[in-house]
């Protein structure tokens, strides 16, 4: 069993006019704290677009999928190395899938909730048949449900997972044994300082009814509703659990990192065209705990007031409270590393000099993943010993 270990980032990003993540009236969401309006963006949308930044990095046959349909996708991996007929394979697939007990759809094939699995663990549970594919096929159902019944498909699902769902976890509500405990929590981002929600009216003009100067005025009017906002971002990884999920040491290292640094670079897409709103964050910083994970959210209970520099004032707000958690409880962190833009937010050094003394000197992005993969290998490397 590996030492228990959690990854805590903390991340400081500011984002201009945007619509990250729509509530139900297409307005970006928000949440009270603090007795006042913040800017929200939900954990869903940032493991969201954490994923896709995964995707951009990593070949896809080493990633998962999360689809209702993956009978369809079992019945066209048949497809594609049998000789069976496209309803052969469907119904080879769904026998095959049977045994998991997964609630149907309400459409044929489909089951009741998104199933994120691996895309190898399928192509494993369609090996087991492909050579015998023609065999099984021209069973009727009970002797083909017998023959699938001696087949480890569970065990397929159960083991070997990808990177994705060793993080972020997997719940099948009606198969519990499918369940996979998320090494990876992310919380709601929120905004350090209170917000108002605004809204750009616009208006677009129809090219050919302009060309011809006989319909006057706009083709389309609309609003759509945004913020801006300086964002405080957490995530803790849990190196026991990953390591568990994975079991493999060196992949769950690889697999820290790559969030790490997929989850400080991505940005959810919300009217992404609209607005063009990707920024790089103004502070991250990792923090290696042995006994829990800690949340410093609490360091903006208070708004920021936006006159005193909203950026900066939220680095040593964070700063301080993380001292101030480390002198209360006691729990000198395992490791801690840095990376900012603070150098010169206040003129006079002291935002940067405060971040230094309580997180360690500040270093680019790509030396903080190397700093903090060392460490973890040598955590790993103790707690075999």
């Amino acid at each position: 069993m590996a030492p228990r270990a959690y990854i805590d980032v903390h991340i400081l990003q500011t984002v201009p006019p945007a619509n990250l993540n729509r509530d139900d009236q297409g307005n970006p969401k928000e949440a009270y704290f603090g007795g006042v309006r913040r800017s929200r963006v939900s954990s869903q949308a940032w493991k969201r677009a954490t994923r896709v930044h995964f995707a951009e990095r990593t070949p896809e046959q080493d990633l998962a999928t999360r689809t209702r349909r993956i009978t369809g996708a079992l019945a066209g991996l048949l497809a594609d190395g049998t000789d069976l007929a496209a309803e052969e394979s469907a119904r080879l697939a769904a026998a095959l899938l049977a045994p998991l007990k997964i609630s149907g759809g309400k459409k044929e094939g489909d089951t009741a909730y998104l199933f994120f699995f691996g895309r190898r663990q399928l192509e494993a549970v369609a090996a087991l048949v492909r050579d015998r594919a023609s065999e099984l096929a021209g069973l009727d159902d009970d002797a083909l449900a017998a023959e699938i019944k001696q087949l480890p498909v569970q065990e397929k699902f159960s083991t070997g997972h990808p990177m994705d769902v060793a993080l972020f976890g997997r719940m099948a509500a009606d198969v519990p044994a499918l369940n996979v405990d998320a090494a990876t929590q992310v919380a709601h981002a929120l905004s350090t300082h209170a917000v108002e929600l605004e809204f750009d009216y616009f208006t677009a003009v129809d090219d050919e009814t302009s060309k011809k100067g006989d319909e006057p005025g706009a083709g389309m009017i609309g609003t759509i509703g945004f913020n801006s906002a300086t964002l405080y971002r957490y995530a803790t990884v849990g190196l026991h659990q990953l390591v568990h999920n994975l079991s493999d040491e060196e992949a769950a290292i690889a697999a820290v990192e790559e969030f790490v640094n997929s989850f400080a670079r991505s940005v959810p897409g919300g009217h992404g065209n609209s607005f063009a709103h990707r920024t790089l964050p103004n502070l991250v910083a990792v923090v290696v705990r042995h006994d829990q994970p800690v949340n410093l959210v609490s360091a903006f209970e208070r708004p920021v007031d936006a006159s005193t520099g909203i950026v900066a004032e939220s680095a040593r707000r964070l700063a301080r409270e993380h001292g101030t958690a480390v002198r209360t409880w006691g729990e000198e962190p395992a490791f801690t590393a840095l990376c900012h833009t603070l150098a010169e937010a206040d003129g006079d050094g002291r935002t940067a000099e405060l971040l230094t003394r309580t997180f360690g000197e500040a270093v680019a992005f790509p030396q903080l993943l190397g700093g903090l993969r060392d460490h973890l290998t040598e955590v790993l490397k103790q707690g075999s010993r």
